[in-house]
């Protein structure tokens, strides 16, 4: 079995998350989805769950936190091109989120935007040309 990453993250309106999760590009795994949760794939590997509050907080020993108020961990997601990065971003703003919570940084071999899903989580989605970030299309000067 590969290594995955099941991230759970508290919703405050399951059916709003989902249609988001939806729109930048999850499929819904029914099978480990109900009222209370909804399973998204992101990749093979990759599987966002969203969890009510209520039953999140089942889960977990102190209080959850919000979003809205404090940012308790950044999501990177690759992406193929700078375009995909746009495209994403674009989408989970337009789907409810909120676009470029953060200026985008454009370092050339590296291109990152931001955007908040309906909950302020905050993911950044980035592009970065391999080759030129560890110096493997450089030629030697000598």
């Amino acid at each position: 079995m590969p290594r995955m990453i099941f991230i759970n993250l508290p919703v405050s309106d399951l059916a709003v998350s989902t249609r988001f999760y939806e729109a930048i590009g999850c499929e819904k795994n029914e099978r480990f989805s109900d009222e209370r949760a909804a399973s998204m794939v992101w990749s093979d590997t990759i599987t966002f769950q969203l969890l009510t509050r209520a039953y999140f907080s089942t889960f977990a020993t102190r209080p959850v936190a919000t979003a809205h108020d404090a940012v308790g961990m950044l999501i990177a997601l690759s992406r193929d091109s700078r375009e995909e990065v746009d495209a994403i971003t674009e989408t989970a703003g337009a789907a409810g989120g909120k676009a470029d919570s953060r200026a985008p940084q454009d370092m050339g071999f590296l291109y990152i935007r931001s955007f908040e899903d309906p909950d302020s989580h905050v993911f950044k989605p980035a592009w970065m040309d391999m080759s030129a970030a560890t110096g493997a299309d450089q030629t030697d000067p000598v």
